[in-house]
C-alpha cells in the first residue's frame, strides 16, 4: 500500500491547470498547422493562421488561450493499492483548481444553474474517480469551454440504426452546431452504457491525443468515416468554409443493454486544452 497525502494532489491540479490554461496540446498544435498547410481557401486559411499565432502568442507570454477559461474538469484514475490521507480528496482538487484561476488571472465561470450567482473562484470541478490497478494516481485535467459544451448532444438510437446511426448521430451534431464551437472541432464520442455513461465516455474521448485511433478495429472505422463525412460539410475553420471542419474524431465505449444504443457527441472547440499527470 501507497500513501499518498490529498495535499500533493491539490498542488499537482494547480500545476496542470495554470499550464493547461496558456497552453494548446502538442497533438492539437501538430493538427493545427496540418489543417493550415493543406487549406486552400484563404478565407480559412487566414483563419487557421490567426488561431496558431494566437496559440503562440498565450503561450510565450504566459497569458490565456482562449477568454473561456473553462469549467475544470478532473478524472483521476486511482489505484487501488493507493491509501489517501490529509483532507477529503473533493477539496483538494477544488483547492487546485481555486489557487490556479487566481493565480492565472483565468476567467471565473462557474455559477448557481438557477440564480446565476458566480462562485467566484471557478468552483467545484466536475470531478470522475475511477478505481484501477497500482499504486499510482493519474490525474487528466481538462478545462472545458461551454462555446462547444452548449454543441453537444445525446442521443438514445435504437438498436437496429447500428454503425450507420452512429456516424449520422455524429455528423448532424457538427452539422447543427456549424460555427457556433469555433471549428475546426475536436469530437469526443461515447458509444453504448447507459444514458449517463455514455457522456462520460465522450467526455473522456477528447482528452485522447488528437489524431490517435481507438485500439478496435471497428470503432477506428467509425472514427475514419465519421471524420470523412464532417469534413465534407465544409463548414471549415470559424465557419469560412474549408476543408477541415474537424481536426479529429475519438469514440470510446462501453457495452450496453441489448433494448438500447446511447450515443453521446461531446464537441470541443479548436483550443483542446489538456493535461496528464501520474503521481
Amino acid at each position: 500500500m501507497r500513501i499518498v497525502n490529498t495535499k500533493e494532489i491539490s498542488d499537482t491540479v494547480y500545476k496542470m491547470a495554470l499550464h493547461a490554461g496558456v497552453n494548446l496540446t502538442p497533438s492539437c498544435m501538430k493538427a493545427l498547422n496540418e489543417a493550415r498547410e493543406t487549406e486552400d481557401g484563404a478565407a480559412a486559411k487566414f483563419a487557421l493562421e490567426t488561431l496558431l499565432q494566437n496559440a503562440g502568442v498565450a503561450a510565450e507570454k504566459s497569458m490565456p488561450v482562449c477568454q473561456d477559461t473553462g469549467m475544470a474538469v478532473v478524472i483521476l484514475e486511482i489505484g487501488q493499492e493507493v491509501f489517501l490521507e490529509g483532507g477529503l480528496l473533493r477539496d483538494a482538487v477544488n483547492d487546485g483548481v481555486r489557487r490556479a484561476y487566481k493565480d492565472g488571472y483565468f476567467r471565473k465561470s462557474v455559477c448557481n444553474p438557477i440564480t446565476r450567482v458566480n462562485t467566484g473562484d471557478n468552483t467545484p470541478a466536475v470531478i470522475h474517480t475511477e478505481i484501477v490497478a497500482g499504486d499510482k494516481i493519474k490525474i487528466t485535467y481538462l478545462p472545458k469551454g461551454f462555446g462547444s459544451e452548449n454543441m453537444s448532444r445525446l442521443y438514445m438510437l435504437k438498436p437496429a440504426q447500428g454503425v450507420e446511426g452512429i456516424i449520422s448521430a455524429i455528423v448532424e451534431t457538427v452539422k447543427f452546431a456549424g460555427s457556433r464551437p469555433c471549428p475546426p472541432v475536436y469530437v469526443g464520442v461515447g458509444i453504448g452504457g447507459s444514458f449517463d455513461t455514455c457522456a462520460y465516455l465522450a467526455k473522456k474521448a477528447i482528452t485522447r491525443e488528437v489524431g490517435t485511433k481507438n485500439p478496435d478495429a471497428e470503432v477506428a472505422k467509425i472514427e475514419a468515416e465519421a471524420l470523412k463525412r464532417i469534413n465534407a460539410l465544409g463548414i471549415g475553420c470559424q465557419g469560412f468554409h474549408g476543408r477541415t471542419t474537424a481536426l479529429g474524431v475519438s469514440c470510446e465505449w462501453a457495452p450496453t443493454h441489448i433494448a438500447g444504443l446511447p450515443v453521446a457527441v461531446n464537441i470541443q472547440c479548436h483550443c483542446v486544452r489538456c493535461e496528464k499527470e501520474i503521481i
